[in-house]
C-alpha cells in the first residue's frame, strides 16, 4: 500500500513563506520607487530593499528545490522561481545602469507575477488533502 502525503490544511509551507516574502519585498520596492521622487531617503530605502528582494528571490528558489526534492512532486515551481531569479538579476542590472524606462515596467511585471504565484500557492495549498492510494 502506497501512501501519498500532501500539505495539511491550515499549515503554512516554506515555499509559501518565500513567495509571500518576495511579493512583500517587491511591493516595498514599488513604494520606495515612488519615494525616490519626493524624498532623499527614497534612494537609501530602495537600495536596501533591492538587496532584500534579491535575497527573497533566492530564498524562493531554495524553497522550491527543497519542497520538490523529498516529495518527488512537479519541478514546475523550480522553473518559476528560477525565472524570477533571472528577472531579479535583470532588474538589478537595469537599476544600476539607471535605465528607468525598462526598470520600472519590469518591476511592475515582477510584482504582478509574484502576486499570481502567491495566489496560486495559497489556493493550491488550501485544496490539498492527505490522500491514500491502494
Amino acid at each position: 500500500m502506497a501512501t501519498q502525503t500532501t500539505a495539511v490544511r491550515g499549515r503554512v509551507t516554506f515555499p509559501q513563506v518565500a513567495i509571500a516574502l518576495q511579493t512583500l519585498a517587491l511591493f516595498f520596492q514599488a513604494v520606495t520607487a515612488g519615494m525616490l521622487l519626493s524624498s532623499s531617503h527614497g534612494y537609501v530605502l530602495h537600495d536596501a530593499g533591492s538587496k532584500v528582494m534579491y535575497g527573497a528571490t533566492m530564498l524562493y528558489v531554495i524553497a522550491a528545490i527543497l519542497a520538490w526534492r523529498p516529495g518527488g512532486g512537479s519541478p514546475r515551481p523550480i522553473l518559476y522561481s528560477s525565472v524570477f531569479l533571472v528577472l531579479a538579476s535583470a532588474q538589478v542590472v537595469l537599476g544600476v545602469a539607471h535605465m528607468p524606462t525598462l526598470h520600472v515596467p519590469l518591476g511592475i511585471l515582477m510584482f504582478g507575477l509574484s502576486v499570481l504565484a502567491l495566489g496560486q500557492a495559497l489556493s493550491t495549498h488550501s485544496s490539498k488533502r492527505t490522500a491514500t492510494r491502494p
